[in-house]
């Protein structure tokens, strides 16, 4: 199960600028997407970009625009959309015939674990 990290823009910076200091190696998890809160997270997820998501695995459409028609969105839109998943690593975007993209969900089960009281998040995908 992969993490996704959470971890605020002061932290993250804090954390890349001693890396290039050399004052220390890059963390494992470097390369996983992060998030500054949980709650980045789930406005992420919101009804409509969960129906897009449910759409792309139930029917694997073979195209944005193809996506775009069974959803009944404009295809710069839903391709706006897709770009916000994709960086995020909810989904991949695979070379289709000539210059369509086949877009894939990546991630089907999201578990989030809190300390309440310490504020300490964690984000395990699936």
């Amino acid at each position: 199960m992969m993490k996704m990290k959470i971890q605020s823009m002061q932290d993250l910076k804090k954390e890349m600028l001693s890396v290039v200091r050399g004052e220390r190696k890059a963390p494992a998890d470097a390369a996983q997407p992060s998030f500054e809160s949980v709650e980045a997270v789930i406005r992420l997820l919101t009804p409509e970009n969960r129906h897009l998501l449910a759409a792309i695995d139930k029917n694997k459409p073979k195209s944005v625009a193809d996506l775009a028609r069974l959803v009944d969105r404009a295809e710069p839109n839903v391709s706006r959309t897709l770009s916000k998943l994709e960086a995020c690593g909810f989904i991949r975007l695979r070379q289709g015939v000539g210059k369509a993209k086949i877009p894939e969900v990546a991630i089907h089960r999201l578990t989030v674990d809190m300390d309440i009281c310490k504020q300490i998040d964690h984000v395990a995908v699936a």
